[in-house]
């Protein structure tokens, strides 16, 4: 079975699984806007990954864990493949290549409404150069449903030798389960991973600056969802209970523009109280307690094409 470069991974997680329980790893890939984060989150059955209708919203090897009485499936969820046009681009594509290395199978994600492009087939023909399983997924099948899907499945079978070829709405649940089995069957014997109750491996921190990001994405315009990015200073719990019960969150919003400060803060600070509150009711429902978030936005020229920035971001 292949490795996991986790530090948080717990060998057998405790309980005894049954003969022929199985778990592994499996890689989902495809170009931006897919739905590849809305396939893990349909399939492990929490949100995971944030979601949102702008290209390259994913931007880590985000992992999901599905636990059912037969198998465990590790989902890593990375980010829309795309032409590099800067370096924090070259680093993510960077980023994919890595990830489905030593994996126990892949979900190759296409549109099915957006139809297939240049992006699609250098991709199949990076795949067809490696030995895993890789299962093409046809996503938006909603959009498409009906006669009009025939001629986009055997477009899509045009791509390459596949495991299996499913089409999916990830929106709507339609064969989501139906993958999922299709994806155990490839996976090896082995017990958990994980333990049953982990859905995600990602820190809190990250998990509460991926919100945060998700809620301004949306409600900024032009270059600036690109341009942004989410650091959490600190998070702060009660010590005891009887303090407030109040968690403090302290997060910087990272633009690389003065005029993008000015587009994220809104006019009289109508964005910035937008997705603070958006962003805030989100987190305590994740911490079950009441929340205090205090968001700065700051300017850091550049900071796609700067590596000690993209570091420091965690890029």
């Amino acid at each position: 079975m292949s490795e996991l470069d986790l530090e948080a991974i717990l060998s057998g997680a405790g309980d005894p699984v049954p003969e022929g329980h199985r778990a592994g790893i499996v890689c989902v890939v495809g170009r931006p806007n897919v739905g590849k984060s809305t396939i893990v989150n349909a399939m492990v059955g929490e949100k995971v990954s944030i979601v949102t209708d702008v290209p390259g919203t994913t931007r880590n090897a985000i992992r999901g864990i599905l636990t059912r009485d037969d198998a465990q499936v590790v989902f890593v969820d990375t980010p829309g493949v795309a032409k590099p046009r800067t370096l924090m681009n070259e680093r993510l594509n960077d980023l994919v290549y890595d990830t489905w290395q030593g994996v126990d199978a892949i979900c190759f994600v296409i549109d099915a409404n957006g139809g297939i492009g240049p992006g699609d087939r250098f991709l199949a023909q990076q795949l067809a150069e490696v030995e895993t399983p890789v299962v093409l997924v046809v996503n938006k099948e909603d959009r498409k449903r009906g006669s009009g899907m025939a001629p986009v499945l055997t477009d899509a079978a045009s791509l390459g030798d596949f495991t299996e070829i499913v089409p999916t709405s990830a929106t709507e649940g339609f064969n989501v389960d139906l993958l999922l089995d299709v994806l155990v069957d490839l996976l090896p014997e082995a017990p958990r991973l994980f333990p049953v109750d982990m859905v995600s491996d990602q820190s809190i921190e990250r998990l509460a600056a991926e919100i945060i990001r998700e809620k301004f994405l949306t409600r900024v315009f032009d270059e600036v969802p690109h341009s942004i990015a989410v650091v959490v200073d600190a998070i702060e719990e009660p010590e005891d209970e009887d303090e407030d019960g109040v968690v403090d969150v302290y997060a910087n919003i990272y633009v690389e523009r003065d005029s993008q400060k000015g587009i994220v803060i809104g006019k009289g600070g109508s964005v910035i109280k937008e997705g603070n509150t958006l962003a805030r009711q989100e987190l305590e429902a994740i911490f079950g307690s009441k929340v205090f978030l205090d968001v700065r936005v700051k300017v850091a020229p550049n900071w796609q094409r700067n590596p000690k920035l993209l570091s420091r971001f965690g890029y």
